[in-house]
């Protein structure tokens, strides 16, 4: 049924419903196929060790059988692998390290979206990943991940910004939302999604500390749109200024991105691979880029003869080119 409904009609795709590790290498090597998927490993068991169906033992000589066989045969094996509560593989450790490639396959569940990003890779680099969407034909490709992120931003909305991030090598844009309120609380709430939740503690401090605006009667959160998460701190000065645009109730052009690491002191650090990251938005059409001075050398002004490029040492210099009307 899935498969017809996949469009699935070929006689080379061949299904062995089984959990005997053995019949189903004696099959492999009988049949010799391009590829061999393995899913899942959790319930493959092998009579040549003792345990039951996703025991340790049971994995670690399951993977072991499967990597000799690849070796031997050259034939590549994909294993799929059940992962924790805390999105880590499930079972022994020594099962990563004894396969050549580690692919994680991430998202959200209320997000139509998904990330296949590479953890390790002996033959190549982990600094790439890909998007897909889910379909009524399965999961297809997803070209331009910036656009639907941003689809649905409306113009001009305090507590909003845009922040050009990478992931892995991939530059993507996102909106960033932030809202303030008066907390009615003795602990101000602080709530972070799609971000770590430590950084958006430290931007806060650098915001009250450097620069004096008054979070700390504020319940403060923070949402990334679409599912994306945030794990590199160039996102750091875009969250900083979506937190002030929502307090002082003032909004940025909607055309502008945001780029920025930001220090302890208020200073604004250059971030890797900023030319990549402008060249998708301005792709994408914005023309306003705030970024840090030290990454103004690396872009080639010449080529984006309508954009205006703003650098910025310090948090209080970034605001006061953002807001600045």
């Amino acid at each position: 049924m899935r498969a017809q409904r996949l469009g699935i009609s070929t006689p080379d795709l061949i299904i062995q419903a089984d959990t005997s590790l053995d019949h189903i290498l004696d099959e492999a090597k009988k049949r010799r196929p391009a590829l061999l998927v393995v899913d899942s490993i959790q319930t493959m068991y092998s009579q040549a060790v003792e345990g039951t169906p996703g025991s340790l033992a049971q994995i670690r000589e399951g993977t072991s059988r499967l990597m000799t066989f690849a070796k031997s045969e050259g034939i590549p094996v994909v294993v799929i692998g059940h992962v924790t509560k805390d999105g880590a593989i499930a079972g022994p450790r020594m099962m990563e390290h004894m396969v050549d490639v580690v692919l994680y396959f991430e998202g959200e569940r209320n997000y139509q979206f998904r990330i296949l990003r590479g953890i390790k890779n002996r033959f190549g680099s982990t600094n790439e990943s890909g998007l897909f969407t889910m379909t009524s034909g399965g999961l297809s490709e997803l070209e331009n991940p910036s656009q639907l992120l941003l689809a649905e931003r409306a113009a001009d909305q305090a507590g909003s910004a845009v922040a050009a991030v990478l992931d892995g090598m991939r530059p993507m844009l996102g909106e960033i939302q932030a809202l303030t309120a008066h907390s009615v609380f003795a602990v101000p709430r602080r709530t972070a999604s799609g971000m770590d939740y430590n950084r958006l503690i430290i931007l806060l401090a650098v915001l009250e500390k450097r620069l004096g605006v008054p979070l700390g009667s504020q319940d403060v959160y923070i949402n990334v749109v679409g599912g994306l998460r945030l794990t590199e701190t160039a996102a750091d000065l875009p969250v900083a200024l979506a937190v002030y645009s929502s307090l002082r109730d003032i909004s940025m052009d909607s055309r502008t991105v945001v780029m920025g690491e930001v220090g302890l002191t208020g200073d604004i650090r250059r971030v890797p691979q900023a030319l990549r990251r402008v060249k998708e938005a301005a792709k994408m059409g914005f023309n306003t880029f705030i970024l840090p001075k030290g990454n103004l050398e690396d872009i080639e002004k010449d080529k984006f003869p309508d954009c205006h490029f703003l650098g910025v040492a310090t948090l209080r210099e970034a605001i006061e080119k953002a807001f600045r009307r």
